[in-house]
């Protein structure tokens, strides 16, 4: 019985404590859901068209370019997209990247591109990669970094955006 008590008050002064991490804003909240249904992998569009009509931009306008593979039927592809039009976000992305979405279909669609950036589609999409403006490869997501948005937060959205932004890498 003992135990049981002794049990129970540990548990109760986790809980509290996890409250009080919450509530002073220590523990980092994912992305939030996506406010609308929007396509934003459209279908029958030449992805390595769209690339290179990026990576034109990217030089005019002295940028990187941002590949983000996926599909419409991704809600963690949504929560991105979402994430990169905000309000915080939107100003750094548009400021130093162009961003691709590269649509993977059911897993059957581009994944010739996936090889060639060297992105790892089973660890799960969406999934980037980070191109200089003249094409050159400069980061590919490995492990599915961006894969839940329960578990990212816009917080990590700004990091590797400052990380990979032209004049950083």
């Amino acid at each position: 019985m003992r135990t049981i008590a002794a049990g129970a008050a540990l548990l109760g002064f986790m809980v509290s404590g996890l409250g009080a991490t919450v509530a002073c804003g220590q523990a980092k909240q994912g992305l939030p859901a996506p406010t609308e249904k929007r396509v934003i992998y459209p279908e029958n569009v030449d992805a390595k068209a769209e690339i290179a009509e990026a990576l034109a931009s990217a030089v005019k306008t002295h940028r990187r370019v941002i590949l983000v593979f996926g599909g419409n039927w991704c809600y963690d592809c949504h929560a991105l997209d979402a994430a990169f039009r905000s309000a915080e976000i939107a100003p750094i992305v548009n400021k130093n990247f162009v961003v691709v979405h590269v649509n993977i279909g059911e897993y059957d669609k581009n994944l010739d591109l996936a090889d060639k950036y060297d992105v790892p589609l089973k660890k799960g999409v969406p999934a980037s990669a980070v191109l200089g403006s003249d094409g050159t490869l400069l980061y590919s997501q490995k492990q599915g970094e961006f894969e839940s948005a329960k578990r990212i937060s816009k917080e990590d959205v700004v990091t590797f955006l400052e990380k990979w932004k032209p004049g950083k890498s």
